[in-house]
């Protein structure tokens, strides 16, 4: 282990209040989601329940099926007043669950709804689906778009997910989009609820008409606009060792893009081999309003080809996307803490940040090191202290382990009264969050980013 020190001189600033903008933006979630669970249960009971247990639970849980796609679109959006609150990771795992939870609501509203109209015809449950499908209008369609959840949610399982490319993973999940269409006018068309009184047909067309305008928006129109509006280029291509590469990009009117370090993009470079594949990397330097920077080590496919992008390529880049950012601080001080590549956002953070800072800065070997002469320089010119952590995650040290309770309070002796922001590969990430949780660092300070989704 190495340790750079500098004298700390840094301004001390005092944090906002008690109240974190995630908790705000996940109570706004939870209540608008409750306020319509009350609508859709009040709206079911005033078109009436019928005398069949089956058909009831079968209507039940088509609406609540529906008010699930809702909300599921709403979470895919990507409005940046909920991701810069809550984060893409977040809310990229409510997606996930809420998606298992639309399954199987689906396939009861399916089963529950056969099984009762058989109990009334006295047809076989299979004659009795058949029938259904091929006579209702709007049934067969509500049949395909079940299959087609079926497909999306199998795809999003961890072992398809772990064998597939993200590119066909992607293509998959926009067969979503026809879902939904299919299972809406499938609702128009016999869903006595929808058409029981004038309030619960506006109710439904307003519900649908949000979730699939915040989609538009947020997925397409507003990532459209600024591109269209910024005309990103790449200005260089930078080498930083022998595996990682800095790509610095421009275009007009940077200082317009709402972008604070510790964010990121989905960037795409329009070349032909290349236009169809977005990648994720952090912002390694804090926006300046005259351009953008990402640093990539060769980790896949996509990131070890960025070497080779010449200066002058268009870029499409989505975002600035991510809640791991100087927002949700809450004390004067902070900790960085940061794993291999992991130190892209935390270089930046260290530029923006105010107040006394400690880095912790993970790697196996020094010479995995990326942007240490500059985390050197940003080091001596803020007054924060930076530590360099090297040797294998097994090596002892006279404290425990490297990242573990005791060493973080050698180096940190306050740890407790500071924000601590954590990146890098899930293993040290999962362990350093551990340690802070032994430590009893309140959950409001500890700010943690997937690596994957850093660089």
């Amino acid at each position: 282990m190495t340790t750079v020190q500098t004298p700390p001189g840094a301004t001390q600033v005092q944090a906002g209040g008690t109240t974190s903008p995630a908790t705000v933006a996940r109570t706004g979630l939870y209540a608008l989601m409750g306020a319509n669970v009350v609508a859709v249960t009040y709206f079911f009971a005033q078109s009436g329940f019928g005398t069949n247990a089956l058909l009831l639970l079968g209507r039940v849980t088509g609406l609540y099926a529906a008010l699930t796609m809702a909300f599921q679109f709403l979470l895919i959006a990507r409005l940046p007043w909920f991701d810069r609150r809550i984060g893409m990771d977040r809310l990229t795992t409510w997606h996930r669950w809420t998606g298992f939870t639309l399954l199987w609501t689906l396939v009861a509203h399916a089963v529950f709804i056969t099984l009762g109209l058989a109990q009334q015809s006295e047809l076989s449950p299979v004659d009795q689906f058949v029938d259904l499908a091929t006579t209702v209008e709007g049934v067969l369609r509500a049949v395909v778009a079940l299959v087609l959840i079926i497909v999306i949610g199998g795809a999003s399982a961890r072992f398809a997910r772990r064998r597939m490319a993200y590119e066909t993973w992607h293509f998959i999940h926009f067969y979503a989009y026809v879902a939904v269409v299919l299972a809406f006018t499938h609702q128009v068309a016999i869903g006595s609820t929808f058409i029981s009184s004038p309030a619960a047909t506006a109710y439904w067309w307003g519900l649908w008409a949000f979730a699939l305008g915040s989609v538009v928006v947020g997925r397409f129109g507003l990532p459209l606009w600024r591109n269209l509006r910024h005309r990103l280029r790449v200005a260089a291509v930078v080498p930083e060792a022998h595996n990682v590469v800095s790509i610095y990009i421009t275009g007009k009117d940077l200082d317009k893009i709402p972008a604070r370090a510790g964010q990121f993009f989905l960037w795409r470079f329009l070349t032909p081999d290349r236009w169809y594949k977005a990648n994720p990397f952090s912002l390694s330097a804090a926006p300046d309003g005259r351009s953008l920077r990402l640093t990539a080590k060769a980790l896949g496919e996509g990131s070890a080809s960025l070497r080779g992008i010449r200066v002058g390529t268009r870029v499409f880049a989505e975002g600035p996307y991510g809640a791991f950012t100087s927002m949700h601080r809450t004390r004067p001080n902070t900790v960085l803490v940061a794993g291999g590549v992991g130190i892209t956002p935390i270089r930046a953070l260290l530029e923006e940040i105010r107040g006394h800072v400690v880095v912790l800065y993970r790697v196996s070997n020094p010479n995995d090191a990326v942007l240490m002469n500059e985390l050197r320089s940003l080091a001596h010119a803020r007054g924060a202290i930076l530590h360099l952590l090297t040797g294998p995650s097994s090596a002892p040290t006279p404290r425990g382990p490297m990242l573990g309770p005791h060493s973080l309070v050698g180096m940190v002796p306050d740890i407790r009264d500071r924000d601590v922001f954590v990146c890098g590969p899930p293993a040290m990430t999962r362990a350093v969050v551990d340690s802070l949780r032994e430590l009893k660092v309140p959950k409001q300070q500890v700010h943690a980013e997937r690596f994957s989704m850093a660089g």
